[in-house]
């Protein structure tokens, strides 16, 4: 190494603030090299840039050239081009751009009151139709007719039911995805195809499968059931209660059956009563859906049903669902209250734990379509 390899002149500013001349006129020991650079090492990035002795470490100055680039010397320059590539912050996106972010019930009712559903609702039978003595016998003894100003909200219910999943739309996949969460305690997204459906209580690995008979209202049903904070522990309940080893039940696919029991109480003016009571719609199909389903959690405990006695406990869940809704909704209006005073689980789910099974691929549901028709007024669910 000779003279001129191991001379340079720069500038560096000292603790104090005071800026000295830095030179080197004789061939400095290897070691001394080292003390020189670690010298720097104390001296802000700013300030190395500002004074130019980056430059002179890591090009060539005056001939010189090292043999070798120090380490040291790459470091510090990495880390002063790492400093000019970082950008402020300019704030988050926007909420509803965020993926995975959960969606209330509300924001997934919107999404449909503002999509164009005219394909959908051309297929909606907004009341079933009677002939003959049917007629007249609902016609004098049955319920009253559903207000005029709330026929478009029914509607609107009965056109969500023609409306399937699709995965492709963002909105669908959320409302997936903040169902499994809440349901299970998960954090992370999932696939929207995959055997950890069938652990919710689908039959198959794609969700859409089992909609039949009720769309997506039946994804709408359990997104109501999960996001509000008054349902949120019984929903948690019944799926513990679902997963037990011996009364296990598909939890999503007995979901959907307890929407379709809605939608036929709906379109047999069942709910009229107590729509025109409210002045609404919605509130009420939803409320009668949560009814449901405690009703069929109590019955499944109390009385030790098993899968093999779900199509008769739906059954006789849609006989006492048309006949008296307003006793069905008055016990979860008792239910709700019980658990706002922190009382003890109406459904006793300490007495369903234990172990849990996941559920079985062998096991054989019937739901309310599998079952053979019923005299009521010679219709059947849709």
């Amino acid at each position: 190494m000779n003279e001129n390899s191991c001379s340079f002149h720069n500038e560096k500013e000292l603790r104090d603030g005071q800026v000295e001349s830095v030179s080197a006129g004789c061939p400095p020991p290897c070691d001394e090299d080292n003390s020189a650079l670690l010298a720097f090492s104390g001296i802000p990035i700013s300030e190395l840039k500002n004074h130019g002795i980056l430059q002179a470490l890591t090009a060539e100055a005056n001939g010189w050239e090292p043999a070798v680039m120090n380490t040291e010397v790459l470091r510090a320059q990495e880390e002063w081009e790492a400093v000019d590539s970082i950008q402020p912050e300019t704030g988050s996106r926007a909420s509803s751009d965020q993926p995975g972010q959960l969606i209330s019930f509300s924001e997934a009712l919107q999404h449909f009151q503002t999509v164009d559903l005219s394909s959908f609702k051309k297929r909606i039978q907004p009341t079933i139709r009677r002939t003959g003595l049917a007629a007249l016998r609902h016609c004098l003894f049955g319920p009253p007719k559903l207000h005029q100003g709330l026929r478009e909200e029914r509607d609107l219910v009965l056109t969500i039911a023609q409306c399937g999943l699709d995965s492709q739309d963002p909105m669908h996949g959320r409302v997936l995805q903040t169902i499994y969460k809440k349901l299970t305690g998960s954090k992370f997204d999932c696939a929207l195809h995959g055997d950890h459906w069938e652990d919710l209580g689908f039959q198959g690995t794609n969700p859409a499968t089992d909609l039949r008979g009720a769309g997506f209202l039946a994804l709408l049903h359990l997104l109501y059931l999960v996001m509000d904070s008054k349902t949120l522990l019984m929903a948690q309940e019944i799926f513990r209660l679902s997963r037990h080893h011996i009364q296990q039940f598909p939890f999503c696919l007995m979901s959907v059956n307890i929407t379709r029991i809605t939608i036929q109480a709906l379109r047999e003016e069942c709910l009229s009563r107590e729509c025109n009571r409210q002045q609404k719609v919605i509130p009420v199909v939803n409320s009668f859906y949560a009814a449901a389903f405690l009703r069929l959690a109590h019955v499944w405990r109390t009385q030790h049903k098993t899968i093999s006695d779900s199509g008769f406990v739906l059954r006789d869940l849609e006989v006492l669902a048309k006949k008296s809704p307003r006793r069905l909704l008055k016990t979860l209006e008792i239910y709700l209250a019980g658990v706002s005073k922190g009382q003890a689980s109406l459904l006793g789910a300490q007495k369903c734990a234990g172990p849990q099974a996941p559920p079985s691929k062998d096991l054989t549901f019937t739901g309310v379509c599998d079952l053979p028709p019923h005299s009521s007024e010679g219709t059947w669910l849709i």
